[in-house]
Formats: structure tokens, sequence, C-alpha cells
């Protein structure tokens, strides 16, 4: 199941404000023009929805309450538009990197490397947001969410009805990526926060060139 969590999120998933703007809309906007690079760490945590195999009314208490799943942390970098390395460190290692062209899925339990091409997968998907090119009016609806514990809120919904998500929420403060809410299609929720971020670092253009390591299987997606 943890592979599956991983590769299906940022697969699916395929952040230079100050307090002088208004909310979160405004100050994704400026991070999306102004943020050409970044690299940082994160922590996921999967939270699942309420069963409903015993159909609403008769659900009990602990099939009504959505439940925690797996939490896991890593590191990220990115350069726009398409080039990423998003790598999962705790509990298991697993590397998803884009070359701008194809993605690479390393599992390093299975010594495994899965590629696929990138093309326009991107397109409105969460990832699309963090890695993708300055063009979110194009495939969100954006509203800003409102204020919560200091932080920035902002909704958007994808335009596009062929999607895993319904909605994404992104949380920001003095222009800085706090988090990030992945509401899938199924009541799921993931749940990303950001730290230690570096806008704009020096990056090597080779940095995103994916190597299979010595004795990996190498399978088409």
């Amino acid at each position: 199941m943890k592979r599956v969590t991983g590769k299906t999120l940022l697969l699916s998933m395929l952040l230079v404000a100050s307090h002088a703007f208004a909310g979160g809309t405004d100050q994704l906007k400026a991070f999306v023009s102004q943020v050409h690079a970044a690299r940082g760490d994160f922590m996921q945590q999967e939270i699942k929805a309420p069963s409903k195999a015993n159909n609403g009314a008769s659900a009990t208490a602990t099939s009504a309450t959505p439940t925690k799943g797996a939490t896991s942390t890593g590191t990220f970098m990115f350069a726009r538009p398409g080039k990423f390395i998003w790598s999962y460190e705790k509990p298991y290692a697993q590397i998803l990197q884009a070359d701008g062209n194809k993605l690479y899925v390393y599992d390093k339990d299975l010594n495994q490397v899965t590629v696929r091409n990138l093309g326009g997968s991107l397109g409105a998907s969460p990832a699309a947001i963090l890695f993708g090119s300055n063009d979110l009016d194009k495939n969100f609806n954006l509203r800003d969410a409102g204020e919560k514990g200091g932080i920035d809120w902002l909704e958007l919904t994808p335009k596009s009805k062929d999607t895993q998500f319904e909605t994404v929420g992104i949380g920001f403060k003095d222009g800085i990526l706090q988090a990030m809410e992945l509401h899938d299609v199924f009541g799921n929720v993931t749940l990303l926060t950001f730290s230690n971020i570096q806008k704009n670092p020096p990056i090597n253009a080779n940095t995103f060139k994916f190597t299979v390591p010595k004795g990996a299987d190498v399978i088409d997606g």
C-alpha cells in the first residue's frame, strides 16, 4: 500500500509575497510567477474517508469517523516547468523524478524503476501548481478561503472533470508555502506540510537527469 500511496499522489498530482497581498490567491499567483525553482522538506499524511459499508445511518461510530493513514517525510526540489525530484525518505524510500519529458518512479526496496512520458499529464493536477507553468487560471478556478491559524488559504477547483481531485487547498504565510490539502473524489484527504523552503536556489540543469540505479529493473508505465 505504501508504494501505491506515494506513486498515486505524484502521478495524480502530475509553492513572494508579504502582508500587502490581499489573500491566498494573490500570494499563490506571486509565488508561481516569481519562484522558478525551490527546494525544501515535506511531511505527508493520509486521512481516509469514513466507511460507507454500513450505509450511512446504520454505520458504527468507528466506520463513520475519518481515520489517519500513513505518514511520510522527505525532501523536494523543482525547476519550472516540469522538472522535479520528490523524495520519500521515511518510513520507506521512494523517488519520483521528472526531467521535463519523462517521469521516473524508483522504488528502492524493489530496486525497480517505472518510466512514463510526462507529456501534458501535469495539466489540471495538483502537481501543476508546484511544478507547472504559470497558467493556473487556465486549469483551475481559484477563490480565497480566509485565514486560519495565521495562514492565508485559497481553494482551487479543477476545471477539467477528468481528475482524481475535487479540490486543492493551499496555505501561505508571508508569501511562503505552508501546506496543501488534496481532497480526492472518494472523500480522502492528503495533507502536505512544508518547511525549510529555499526559493530560487542555484540548481544545476543536470540535477534532474535520472540515472537508473545499477541492477534495477526498468518498466515502461
